[in-house]
């Protein structure tokens, strides 16, 4: 069993937010590259496209509330299959704060929310 991290240290900006030094390692957890965002001006340090969901899970949900809690289910089933990024997420957080970049408008129905989540969920694991 590995070591908790703070929750302190696991953080969500927008992309279109600008970056600040407080973020930390900055992981882009989209599979698309934000509109209108240069590689500068983003100023990730990662970019977990695997991680994102599914292209046929984002068309479907399509940033409908309505849909949010089914999205939650299958997105959490579909992180299943991504165990290593989860690990490699979580062990960023026991010594700096991660802050996942998502480019989604909705700050409170996106992917990145899960992930966050989820993230926590296991930080014992």
């Amino acid at each position: 069993m590995t070591a908790p991290f703070p929750a302190s240290h696991l953080r969500l900006k927008r992309a279109y937010e600008p970056p600040a030094p407080s973020d930390g390692v900055r992981i882009l957890v989209d599979r698309l590259w934000p509109r209108g965002v240069s590689k500068e001006k983003a100023s990730l340090d990662e970019w977990e496209k695997d991680i994102a969901p599914s292209t046929e899970l984002r068309k479907w949900f399509g940033h409908d509330p309505a849909r949010w809690a089914e999205f939650q289910r299958r997105y959490r089933a579909e992180l299943q299959q991504h165990a290593d990024i989860l690990k490699h997420i979580r062990a960023l957080a026991k010594t700096h704060t991660v802050t996942l970049v998502y480019s989604a408008h909705d700050e409170e129905h996106n992917d990145a929310v899960v992930l966050k989540d989820v993230l926590l969920e296991g930080r014992h694991t």
